[in-house]
């Protein structure tokens, strides 16, 4: 959503009327009292301050469709988000904070959700509740597993998921038809499901600095794939499927433990994609 700021967006001036309040990098530790009155707010920016504590009356700014509260001290955010019905928009990241409410299931209009840069650890089933999202950022945090229930992110194109702590995948991943872009660079992924191939509108994987020792056959069905990093992993083998990536623009072996390297990657450049070895 783009917003051209207005010098009154910095000010809390008519609260019965006001659509947008920006009060980013403004050095608060608290938020003024006139803003649980603002029942028209539309778009609420509170990043970059010193902002510790988030009531639960938040849940009265019913019109709220972006709201930023990145890169502040919340320790947590109370359940009563859940009640931001037509949020579309929800920036949490650089807090601190190690869990998030199940009621965010509830915010059934959101399209974009960042919450990285924070301490969690698991993710609450409610979050595969939020059927119209299509971006999902959940980088830097501690996370060990994502709940089954990701799947019914009927809508999700976009999922992010760098520098945790994942060991594996969920068979529900496969359910995720338009996914195009899974980053899952720099964590602890020893296998992929078999039902990763099943996400067929894929274009681009990233699995590099995992601990990946073997890849599925059904890697081979991810006919839209355009890149696949499989740097430093501990790939000794790769499956023949792999030749059918048609639209396959480049891969990437580096790092790993390959004694030979099977004939046809030499067809695979023929084609045009760029093979690093």
């Amino acid at each position: 959503m783009e917003h051209q700021n207005h010098p009154a967006d910095f000010t809390l001036q008519n609260p019965e009327e006001q659509k947008v309040l920006n009060l980013y990098n403004q050095g608060l530790q608290d938020l003024p009292e006139g803003v649980w009155s603002a029942s028209q707010l539309e778009i609420l920016n509170v990043a970059n301050n010193e902002l510790s504590e988030l009531p639960e009356i938040i849940g009265r700014l019913r019109n709220l469709r972006m709201l930023d509260l990145g890169h502040n001290k919340f320790a947590s955010i109370p359940p009563s988000i859940g009640k931001l019905a037509k949020l579309r928009f929800l920036y949490l990241s650089d807090n601190g904070f190690d869990s998030v409410p199940k009621a965010i299931g509830r915010l059934k209009e959101l399209r974009y959700l960042n919450i990285t840069d924070n301490q969690l650890v698991t993710l609450p089933m409610e979050l595969g509740k939020l059927s119209n999202l299509i971006e999902l950022r959940l980088y830097n945090n501690r996370i060990k597993s994502l709940p089954n229930s990701i799947g019914g992110l009927k809508n999700l194109r976009e999922l992010y998921l760098m520098k945790n702590q994942l060991t594996a995948l969920p068979k529900s991943i496969g359910k995720l038809k338009h996914l195009q872009k899974l980053i899952l660079e720099n964590n602890q992924i020893e296998s992929l499901p078999d039902s990763l191939g099943d996400a067929e509108s894929l274009t681009d994987l990233d699995l590099r600095f995992n601990d990946l020792t073997l890849l599925s056959d059904s890697i081979g069905k991810l006919k839209n794939l355009r890149f696949l990093d499989l740097r430093a992993n501990r790939l000794s083998e790769l499956p023949e499927s792999m030749s059918k990536l048609r639209k396959l623009e480049k891969l990437d072996l580096r790092w790993n433990q390959f004694q030979t390297l099977p004939a046809w990657l030499r067809q695979l450049e023929k084609r045009g994609c760029i093979v690093y070895l």
